[in-house]
């Protein structure tokens, strides 16, 4: 889906067209680029191009209807009551669809006399970022919509999560799009059709993956996209929503006008902007997060990845919250320190943690339910979610908490919640706002047991509610009864044998015998009951009573159903007016639910709190891959735990370590194990370790693992060498790099110089902690040669011929790389394995080089760089102009500047 939006179909031309495909063609020049979902009955039907690209693209028949301008009318149509299913395989397939309805009953129509056909208009365009139902959304995962502007050399990404009203607004340098879309992961991206020929924002976009919707350059600008905003907020003035940046500005108003374009005019309830910065979160490019494996393995599977291993969450919220902190880890230690305050209070309370996840079971999605609330798309369930959602923050309150303690003792326990788990209580609990409580008290009271999922199928307002409700459903359903009643009554005054019954002429009527009916022409019967048809031995009469009887029992269904239509519309208004303190709710839970399984899985797998602060140090004692430690657990196999030390300020430990091993000895488990230590603790949560103490990781750089990437004419040495200058341009001092295997895909000297080039650029420029797997044992000499390297190699033993992997890190380089009994291991005909140790034992006999490495200058000392070139005034001012913000004027005075300065 990562790609531009499939180009419009072709419109035929509407000359000539009956009414309602004239409906039809002005519905698809509006939406030229949608398949137009046109609401006919039971039907939504598709015609033209749409019908056929829609016939193959959901394997249903596509036939052909009538005719226009002498031509068969190809056709498509799928049930409405299975719409949801049809839509959901059209997004996936990267379509958008314009959903046009029937606007009228068709009785209104024929009012307008009997040619008129129903008012039909488009009430919603469906993309894969606004999507808001259950059954097309993955419950634990973020659906985002995303928009990028450039304005005044920065960058910014907004955000909004339409199924939930969150909306975020990240501003950033250009050079850090792609790590902020990968971190998001978002479902369609918003781009203004000039940013395409960036190169930096058409990598980032790419990598992305999503779709890729293109925008009008106009759209993005500040004036216009300021004013979008004010009305998508209802405001007058967007300070209440801090010092916004015109970048920030223009991509909001992208996010804007594509939702008032796609819910045709009907707006969400959104939170105001969350505004952040690259300052708060661990830089993760994309590469790095998919050899990392946080939230999707290389598969695109959530089994097997980081998240995979570690969630333990109860709800759909709080899964995708713990996605959202594992894919965007923080660099402030207080706000880390909370989160691991929050962690330790439930780990250290059992008997709490337990009866709160037990209650939290009873809570659907209060979010998702409040969004489709808002946009007209929500139901009697929504409701329900709002009042189980409620309910369950009132049972939170209440649960008893020991003052003194835990259900252990130890250091750091905490009688008193940590803050973060107070406001989460309170923003859950109901009884501490009036508002909450009345709404919950309306929605206890007022909801029935059985919701359905639509208010038009009626039956869930409660009885005793409204009593005209009431009412209209007795006499929609007693209707036997109450027809039985007024039988008897009449039969009782006239003193004659009268029958009430019914057909579709006449209605009800009172019917008798002819020779009996006399009485009832005579005063005083005749009245009350009033003649309506003779036949050959029947008599038949009405009366007021009854009349009115029949006209109540033929609209009480209607009646029925239009009071409780209301009445949740009413239920509806009172809910999406709280939608502040709702959302708080939601998110209170959420956190909850992540704190208490956070606190569960340290229990499982026996983690540890890290400790985190603003050093260069990476401490970790007895460390454990999560992902892994979990696989051979559940295969019966111990996981064999490591300690790994490094420094940056080189005062403690080594910058920069070479580890060396044989394959298959556990290298890239090392290397991954410890990049993802620092994403746990940064994240919030508790280590599998026996200790960790680490300063805060700005950026985290992963070269793991080979692949090539054909589609943009890379080799895998091409993509390797890529991806380590990005690593080698990039990392600071606060940074943490795993590299494994560098220069391998080339010849063995040529590998080797770039291997050892790269070491020592990590070391001396960049000044990172770094992790460097290796089979080249030459760049173990860099331990003597560089001030601050150390050498861990993973360990192995022959025994009886066959190679022993202990997957035990220790100091000291290997001794060699055991590649001829991994072969042997991996199934390699014998003679071939026979062959290659041959073939090894005289190279081994041979000499190396005809000269030693120290005595090569390449890798002597690099000498020091030549002055770097610095732009002179006139190239700092002209890259600092910003030609879509200036006006003709301004351009043509800053084009006077330039000349000058030149």
């Amino acid at each position: 889906m990562n790609a531009p939006a499939p180009p419009a179909a072709l419109i035929p031309d509407a000359a000539g067209a009956t009414p309602v495909m004239a409906q039809y063609f002005e519905a698809k020049a509006r939406q030229p680029d949608a398949l137009v979902f046109f609401r006919m009955g039971d039907f939504y039907e598709l015609f033209f191009e749409d019908a056929v690209q829609a016939a193959a693209a959901l394997g249903i028949a596509q036939t052909f209807r009538g005719n226009h301008n002498g031509q068969p009318i190809p056709m498509a149509g799928v049930p409405v009551h299975a719409a949801e299913a049809y839509l959901a395989k059209l997004i996936r397939s990267g379509f958008k669809v314009a959903v046009c309805e029937q606007m009228e009953d068709p009785a209104e129509a024929r009012k307008r006399g009997s040619k008129a056909i129903v008012r039909r208009d488009v009430v919603r365009i469906i993309t894969p970022g606004t999507l808001t139902e259950d059954s097309l959304l993955d419950s634990r995962g973020a659906n985002r919509l995303a928009a990028i502007a450039l304005r005044g050399g920065q960058a910014a990404v907004a955000t909004v999560e339409l199924s939930t009203g969150a909306v975020e607004s990240l501003l950033l340098a250009p050079a850090g799009l792609a790590a902020a879309l990968a971190a998001l992961s978002p479902s369609e991206i918003l781009v203004p059709d000039r940013l395409f020929a960036d190169p930096q924002v058409s990598a980032a976009v790419k990598q992305a993956g999503g779709l890729v919707q293109p925008m009008a350059q106009a759209l993005a600008e500040p004036s216009a996209s300021e004013a979008r905003v004010k009305r998508l907020y209802g405001v007058e003035t967007l300070d209440g929503f801090g010092a916004l940046s015109g970048a920030e500005i223009s991509a909001l108003g992208l996010i804007a006008a594509h939702l008032e374009v796609t819910q045709a005019g009907r707006m969400p309830a959104l939170s105001p902007p969350r505004r952040a910065g690259e300052a708060d979160v661990m830089a993760i490019d994309p590469a790095t997060r998919a050899s990392l494996e946080i939230d999707r393995t290389t598969g695109g599977q959530r089994e097997g990845s980081l998240l995979g291993a570690i969630d333990r969450t109860i709800t759909a919220p709080g899964s995708r919250l713990l996605a959202e902190r594992l894919a965007r880890p923080l660099l402030d230690p207080e706000r880390i320190t909370a989160r691991l305050d929050a962690v330790q209070w439930f780990l250290e309370r059992r008997r709490l943690r337990e009866a709160l996840r037990d209650q939290l079971r009873q809570t659907g999605d209060l979010a998702r339910a409040l969004s489709r609330l808002a946009l007209g798309r929500g139901g009697p369930r929504d409701l329900g979610t709002l009042r189980a959602a409620l309910k369950t923050g009132q049972a939170l309150a209440a649960l008893p908490v020991d003052p003194s303690g835990a259900d252990r003792t130890g250091p750091g326990n905490s009688p008193e919640a940590p803050e973060a788990v107070q406001s989460a209580l309170a923003a859950t609990n109901p009884d501490l706002s009036v508002a909450l409580s009345t709404l919950l008290a309306t929605l206890e009271h007022g909801l029935g047991p059985d919701l359905p999922a639509q208010a038009r199928d009626g039956g869930f307002v409660a009885t005793g509610v409204r009593p005209e409700l009431d009412q209209a459903r007795a006499l929609r359903d007693d209707s036997r009864r109450v027809i039985a009643g007024l039988e008897a009554r009449l039969a009782e005054m006239s003193g004659l044998p009268l029958k009430i019954r019914h057909n579709a002429v006449l209605g009800y009527f009172v019917e008798t015998t002819a020779g009996k009916a006399d009485p009832l022409f005579q005063a005083p019967l005749n009245a009350t009951f009033i003649h309506r048809q003779t036949l050959a031995n029947q008599v038949r009469f009405t009366t007021v009573e009854l009349a009115d009887l029949d006209a109540r029992i033929a609209q009480a269904a209607q009646r029925a159903l239009a009071i409780e239509v209301q009445t949740f519309e009413a239920w509806r208004d009172e809910a999406v007016a709280l939608a502040q303190p709702l959302r708080a709710a939601a998110e209170g839970l959420a956190m909850l639910d992540v704190a208490s399984a956070l606190a569960e899985w340290a229990e499982d797998a026996g983690a540890c709190r890290p400790v985190v602060d603003g050093s260069l140090r990476f401490e970790a004692m007895a460390a454990r891959h999560p992902v892994v430690e979990a696989a051979v657990r559940r295969a019966g196999d111990p996981f064999t735990p490591n300690d790994c030390r490094l420094d940056g300020s080189g005062e403690t430990a080594a910058r920069l370590s070479i580890v060396t091993g044989p394959n298959m000895a556990g290298k890239s488990t090392f290397l991954r194990q410890n990049a993802l230590l620092a994403v746990l603790a940064q994240a919030g949560s508790y280590v599998p370790a026996k200790a960790l103490t680490l300063g805060v990781v700005d950026r985290l750089f992963s070269r793991v693992g080979a692949g090539d990437d054909l589609a943009r004419g890379r080799s895998t040495f091409m993509a390797e060498m890529v991806e380590t200058a990005a690593i080698l341009t990039q990392a600071t001092p606060r940074s943490l790099v795993i590299l494994d295997e560098i220069g391998r895909g080339t010849a063995t000297w040529d590998g080797l110089a770039i291997a050892w080039a790269c070491a020592e650029a990590l070391h001396d420029a960049n000044r990172c902690r770094a992790l460097f797997a290796t089979h080249y044992h030459e760049l173990a000499t860099l331990e003597t040669r560089l001030a601050h390297v150390s050498n861990l190699s993973l360990k192995a033993r022959e025994w009886n011929g066959d190679l022993v992997f202990l997957h035990e890190c220790g100091p000291g380089p290997a001794d060699r790389s055991y590649g001829v009994q991994v072969a042997k291991l991996a199934g390699v005909p014998p003679a071939v394995v026979v062959r290659a140790r041959e073939v090894l034992e005289r190279l081994e006999a041979e000499s190396h080089s005809p000269a030693r490495l120290e005595g090569l200058p390449l890798f002597e000392l690099a000498a020091p760089a030549p002055p770097r070139w610095e732009p002179g005034p006139a190239e700092a001012a002209l890259k600092a102009l910003d030609p879509d913000g200036m006006s003709p004027r301004e351009a043509l005075e800053a084009l006077y500047r330039l000349k000058a300065l030149v």
